[in-house]
């Protein structure tokens, strides 16, 4: 009897030591108990929160308000509930959605018509910002107290959703209108490069004197908006930023869902600001393929080792070069880029078939500036083109800074 009792209470005794000790060495590597729950509870809480999932620090500005939304397929948790749906579950009373680019579910070509309609899910009216109708009317504006605005921004200045942004709160300051944003990582948020648009130059894909990557989230973005008084007649807009948790800027941020039909993937998004330069040119930016903004080529480039054929596909019902044999070049497992990339314009001019029909009209609004033409055209190098950008680079880095929500 003793002697079982005795057996026991050392069996008891080591079994204590070994977790005391086990626990110890955890806490001298992380600096809490080695426990699968609390560290999986660690690292979920570490995870980038958007905006959007920022709920706690929006409902309540929600609540017992007349809501309008600007948002289309990016505007989903992290569960991948739809912000629309979540909005209406909370007993939000949502009254329009407004779409922009793309359409609400994301699904219609660059540049094309989208109409009024409704939403077949919740039968809420879906009012188009593109078009015609970029602004809000104050008619469709009516009975609203608060918008919500949540797109997912990529960081080129003609990707237009920001275009949007500027309009909707133009629309917002008009009409005594409140706008809350909820603001979404920028995938290119470390990269600030290329020219500033030019005054004369402004035009939907280019609205405000910014690089072509400008490096902030769109909610840092609505501040500088506001803070430089880029609004007609220099108004301001009552602006609410519901910031993203855990982020920083130097993370790398893979978004969940394409932000439009031809940007399919984290390499098509980073080389994006740097192939869309080809929208303004006779080469395709790989429109009609599976690698959209992932490769280039043309019927009037050199004969190489890659080529590729244009066809009507999703996000792209009559592409460039559409059934044309096209030559370039494949970028689809390039390293990511942490500029923007010329190198690949520049070669396309210098070996194009007929340099007079390389440039169109369209290149000068992307730029934002005629000189880039000019500088590839009378064989300026790249180096020297970067040269001649760095005053307003700077200068705009040292603008940016009052607007910078993370670091």
């Amino acid at each position: 009897m003793v002697s079982n009792l005795i057996f026991k209470n050392t069996v008891l005794f080591f079994l204590l030591l070994i977790v005391s000790c086990g626990a110890q060495k955890g806490q001298e590597k992380s600096g809490a108990i080695k426990n699968d729950e609390i560290e999986i509870n660690i690292q979920k809480s570490k995870e980038i929160k958007t905006g959007a999932d920022n709920y706690d620090t929006y409902l309540p500005l929600l609540k017992s308000k007349k809501v309008g939304i600007v948002t289309n397929q990016t505007g989903i948790l992290s569960n991948k509930t739809h912000l629309v749906d979540y909005l209406l579950e909370q007993k939000i009373d949502l009254k329009k959605i407004f779409a922009p680019e793309h359409g609400f579910r994301g699904t219609a070509d660059a540049g094309e018509l989208i109409k009024d309609g409704k939403d077949t899910k919740t039968g809420l009216p879906i009012i188009s910002l593109y078009g015609d109708n970029k602004k809000p009317k104050v008619e469709q504006l009516a009975g609203i107290d608060v918008l919500v605005f949540d797109l997912q921004d990529v960081g080129a200045r003609f990707y237009t959703y920001i275009s949007s942004l500027h309009y909707i709160m133009e629309a917002c300051a008009e009409n005594n209108i409140e706008l809350i944003v909820l603001d979404r990582p920028n995938p290119n948020g470390n990269i600030v490069d290329g020219p500033l648009l030019e005054k004369e130059f402004t035009s939907f894909v280019g609205m405000h004197p910014i690089p072509t990557l400008h490096g902030m989230t769109i909610g840092e973005y609505a501040k500088m908006i506001n803070g430089e008084k880029w609004l007609k007649n220099g108004i301001q807009c009552n602006l609410k930023i519901v910031s993203c948790l855990n982020y920083s800027r130097d993370m790398s941020y893979s978004l969940p869902v394409k932000p439009s039909p031809n940007l399919p993937n984290d390499q098509a998004i980073n080389l994006y600001a740097s192939i869309c330069l080809f929208e303004g040119t006779n080469v395709s930016s790989g429109r009609g393929t599976e690698k959209q903004f992932q490769i280039y080529g043309s019927p009037y480039l050199p004969k190489s080792g890659f080529s590729f054929t244009p066809v009507p596909n999703f996000g792209a019902k009559d592409p460039m070069h559409k059934n044309l044999l096209c030559y370039g070049e494949d970028l689809s497992a390039l390293p990511k880029v942490t500029q923007l990339e010329l190198k690949w314009l520049i070669k396309s001019y210098n070996t194009t078939s007929d340099k007079s029909k390389f440039f169109n009209s369209f290149f000068t609004k992307l730029a934002g500036t005629k000189k880039l033409q000019q500088q590839i055209e009378t064989g300026v190098s790249e180096k020297d083109i970067r040269k001649s950008w760095e005053k307003d680079l700077n200068d705009f880095k040292l603008m940016r800074k009052k607007y910078l929500i993370y670091p």
